[in-house]
């Protein structure tokens, strides 16, 4: 009898219906089902049920681990334990409710990426302590989509827990839940609220922070120095009772492991838990998914832009999330990937349609019939027209759209590939790229040293000249001051570059574009002063930090070790809080302006040098910064750390003052010495507070008071879907004013079809342009042949926007109504008589408003263009309100282009005052 109850005892039960089954398969006797259901009774009750959370363990909180299962206990929590090094795809998460993340600091990009899909699959997540902040870029951009918010820094001393005023929270607001606590601040997202915040001077300092999905504790919970164990628990118990009580609460997540690697279940010791047995995930490893985790960048894939724009810290740039989709692998696809392929393949037959209706309306201007009823002979003998095998390629490719969760369904996931693979490239040979069709539009390039240094010569340059005017080129960022050294000869600075002595490369640049009729912007390095590269080019000590440093070594900057040259990079900096070295630049900006007739300065290096606090990796100790710090502060820099918020704090914003108020004082010396001089910086497009906490470039104040003219965000990627991620927050953000934003393509190792890809996207989008990095990368001819045919020839007093915004404006409405017209006359705009004959009427008002504006800047031309654009706007949506539903990526398109022309008209107006 006690043998048959033992061997019921060890049948793997989960639920009281799997006890009745497990009795009912061992037919046992009354007597010893009396017996069994006697032992249950002693058992607590959550031990019958299946863990509603599991909870991870990582290698930084193994350590931590006594203090958290022990704090799990004592809130009878139900659980099962997920060793985080096993976690590759979304089913290693596992199907419980709830995900617990106690202080994991560091997840891989498939990691993330499964959490995310696990979490959109019902899944709630409960976190605390700083999450994901040991891993990636990347990957804490997708952590702080899932949690509302990141750890923003530790606080100093422990501060007492108070409940938020938020009505949606009002489960957070129970006295179990007060107490003194160490921690540290939540930075929320709009898309969070917070829960608790932390009883201090400082307002709004967020401590627990709630979305719908997700819990985030603003400590690391289980550890004793940060909180006592019973508001750690009382506070687990509540967010789990949060998530678990809500009716939209998942019992399971469907597709997930249903086994843990370890379970264990809480309340009781070992002795009377029923663990589940070690299981392990199917064998699921999704597409290639691929994000950089080193700063070392992967061979011919990576940011650095040679000697010249950047150093290797750009390469983080690199960390965001890209598809790359190996043909032949038969790994298999998720949901989450195969819902990303559908999209990317939608979006480029979307841009490859708006390219082809682009040259379609274009070329109906040279006479060719456009009757609806000799369409089809116009399209057979325009290139670059929709013709019958355009239109195949586009269909077919939209049927592999909605063929591949069938293909994925049935586990055909190497044929998946192959037609996605297959329609890409298909799409991309369907891109009009023998005929004109380029708008007005800032086409602008780097020209950089390298290149000027071989051209030898004025004669030399100008075969460089004729190849960027061929291709359309209308603005050459000259590179002027590189490393501390002046490409042409200086009164001010110590050294001309060695490399090109015995002639005026700027000179020469200047009248070889003015000819062409192009613009030239002087390209400056502004706080890089040096560059061990170049030193090794001149066969000099890779360690000369230049010849303004070698001149003046108290201008120099430093980190925290007294380094001139941060850890892992190859330039030395300025101190930019130096009198003597501002002035010194300021003279030198002033000599460029003055001598050349240089149509605006572009000014890079613009900033410290990257840095990684968490690793002691701080900038910004010159001479002279550390003097009057501590003269406003009372304290020396070096001996602070980010462990001191406040102080630490004020560090910050001290040397991101440095760099604003430079911008600042250079806009206005250099406007009071030429007025129509052009200002624009190259910067990093990483997010707004990270980039000030690690560069201190803070690009929208200067973008907000007016400093500069364009913002120029080095957005290098080697895919369009990459390229857009990084470019779409600048493109859509309200924190620029009216300066115009325009996104940089690298060209080095980007195939022809993939550089046009990326230009369609930014003419699809509300942008006034593009800059290309380099001009040491458009001698590939393809590619050349490409710009030459699309925006090249340049048409006669074509305007380029940042100059003549009125005239682009007028000129590039004009366009987007020959595409209305075009899309009407070949019944490609669903729409009836009475909204065509609507949308006609409002077209040409707004039409000849925006020609009176071109023609006449005055104040009354331009309110009444501004009223008829909004009017417009508004109306425009209705009228075409059928045609979203049927086309919504062609609708986007023309509400952008409509938005850019408002962006244009702000910008003429901000340079009439």
């Amino acid at each position: 009898m006690i043998k048959q109850v033992k061997g019921i005892r060890k049948v793997k039960l989960k639920s009281i219906k799997s006890i009745k089954t497990g009795l009912l398969f061992f037919k046992c006797q009354f007597l010893a089902c009396t017996l069994f259901s006697n032992l249950l009774n002693t058992l607590p009750a959550t031990a019958a049920t299946e863990p509603v959370i599991s909870v991870i363990q990582s290698r930084e909180n193994a350590s931590q681990w006594k203090g958290i299962t022990t704090r799990l206990e004592q809130a009878g929590v139900n659980y099962c334990v997920i060793s985080l090094d096993n976690v590759v795809n979304t089913a290693d998460w596992g199907n419980r409710t709830v995900l617990f993340l106690p202080n994991v600091e560091k997840l891989t990009p498939s990691q993330a990426i499964s959490l995310e899909e696990w979490v959109g699959k019902g899944g709630r997540v409960i976190a605390s302590g700083p999450v994901g902040s040991l891993s990636a870029p990347g990957v804490r951009r997708l952590i702080k989509n899932i949690l509302g918010g990141y750890w923003g820094f530790s606080l100093n001393t422990p501060q007492k827990i108070q409940p938020s005023k938020e009505k949606l929270q009002r489960w957070a607001n129970k006295k179990n839940l007060i107490g003194e606590v160490r921690g540290g601040v939540v930075v929320p997202n709009s898309a969070s609220q917070a829960a608790a915040l932390w009883e201090s001077k400082e307002n709004n300092s967020v401590a627990v922070l709630a979305t719908s999905r997700s819990t985030f504790f603003g400590w690391r919970w289980g550890v004793d120095s940060a909180a006592n164990s019973n508001l750690d628990s009382a506070w687990l118990e509540a967010a789990l009772k949060r998530h678990t009580d809500s009716p939209n609460a998942a019992k399971t997540i469907r597709g997930a492991a249903s086994e843990c690697s370890t379970s264990v279940v809480a309340r009781k010791p070992a002795t009377n838990s029923i663990s589940s047995p070690t299981g392990t995930s199917p064998n699921f490893t999704p597409f290639k998914i691929t994000a950089a985790t080193s700063s070392k960048p992967a061979p011919n894939i990576n940011f650095r832009r040679s000697d010249n724009l950047s150093d290797e810290a750009i390469d983080n740039l690199q960390d965001k999330v890209r598809l790359d989709v190996k043909p032949g692998s038969r790994k298999p696809i998720s949901r989450r990937e195969t819902l990303a392929l559908q999209q990317e393949l939608l979006k480029l037959i979307g841009r490859v349609e708006s390219a082809n209706l682009a040259v379609a309306a274009t070329n109906k201007e040279t006479g060719t019939p456009t009757a609806q009823a000799q369409t089809a002979e116009f399209a057979s003998s325009q290139p670059g027209v929709l013709t019958l095998s355009n239109q195949q390629v586009i269909s077919q490719a939209k049927e592999i759209v909605w063929r591949l969760p069938q293909l994925v369904a049935k586990r055909k996931y190497a044929e998946a590939r192959k037609q996605w693979l297959l329609a890409k490239n298909s799409l991309w040979n369907q891109f009009p790229t023998k005929k004109r069709f380029a708008q007005p539009e800032i086409r602008a390039i780097w020209l950089d040293r390298g290149t000027i240094v071989k051209a030898r010569s004025e004669q030399g340059l100008a075969k460089v000249f004729d190849r960027l005017s061929q291709a359309g080129i209308n603005t050459v960022f000259f590179e002027t001051i590189n490393a501390g050294y002046t490409v042409y000869p200086s009164k001010v600075a110590p050294q001309q570059n060695p490399l090109t002595r015995n002639w005026d490369p700027l000179k020469s640049a200047v009248k070889l574009a003015h000819d062409r009729g192009m613009e030239l912007h002087a390209w400056v390095w502004v706080f890089a002063a040096g560059n061990q590269r170049h030193n090794k080019i001149l066969g000099i000590n890779p360690n000369y930090p230049g010849p303004v440093l070698a001149a003046h070594p108290d201008w120099a900057g430093y980190d925290r070790r007294g380094k001139m040259i941060p850890q892992g990079q190859n330039k030395p900096f300025f101190d930019p809080a130096n009198p003597q070295l501002r002035q010194y630049l300021l003279n030198q900006y002033e000599e460029i302006v003055t001598r050349y007739d240089v149509d605006g300065l572009h000014l890079d290096y613009i900033r410290y040098p990257f840095q990684d606090h968490q690793r002691n990796r701080s900038y910004g100790y010159g001479k002279a910064a550390r003097s009057l710090f501590k003269e406003r502060y009372g304290v020396d820099p070096k001996k602070i750390s980010p462990r001191q918020r406040s102080i630490w704090q004020k560090w910050t914003a001290f040397r991101t003052q440095q760099i604003d108020s430079f911008v600042a004082q250079v806009s206005q010396k250099m406007r009071q010495k030429k007025s129509d001089l052009i200002m624009s910086v190259a910067v990093f497009p990483l997010p707004e507070q990270e980039r000030i906490r690690k560069l201190q470039q803070h690009w929208e104040v200067w973008a907000k008071r007016g400093d500069i003219d364009l913002i120029v965000p080095m957005t290098y990627a080697l895919d369009t879907p990459t390229f857009s991620r990084l470019a779409q927050p600048w493109i859509v953000s309200k924190k620029l004013g009216s300066t115009l934003l325009v996104p940089g393509i690298r060209l080095l190792n980007l195939p022809t079809l993939g550089a046009f890809d990326q230009l369609q996207l930014i003419r699809d989008l509300p942008v006034g342009g593009y800059a290309l990095f380099a001009a040491e990368n458009l001698k590939n001819q393809q590619l050349q042949q490409v710009f030459s045919n699309t925006q090249g020839n340049k048409v006669k007093d074509e305007p380029i926007p940042y100059r003549q915004p009125y005239k682009t404006a007028a000129l590039r409405y004009a366009s987007l109504q020959k595409e209305w017209e075009f899309a009407l006359q070949n019944q490609q705009l669903e729409m009836s008589a009475n909204q065509i004959s609507e949308l006609k009427n409002q077209a040409e008002v707004l039409q000849s408003a925006l020609d009176q504006l071109a023609k006449s800047s005055s104040t009354a031309n331009l309110q009444t263009a501004k009223a008829s654009l909004t009017r417009f706007q508004s109306q425009f949506r209705v009228l075409v309100r059928q045609h979203a539903v049927n086309n919504p990526y062609q609708t986007r398109v023309w509400e952008n282009r409509l938005s850019m022309i408002e962006r244009l008209i702000k910008f003429g107006e901000r340079l009439k005052k």
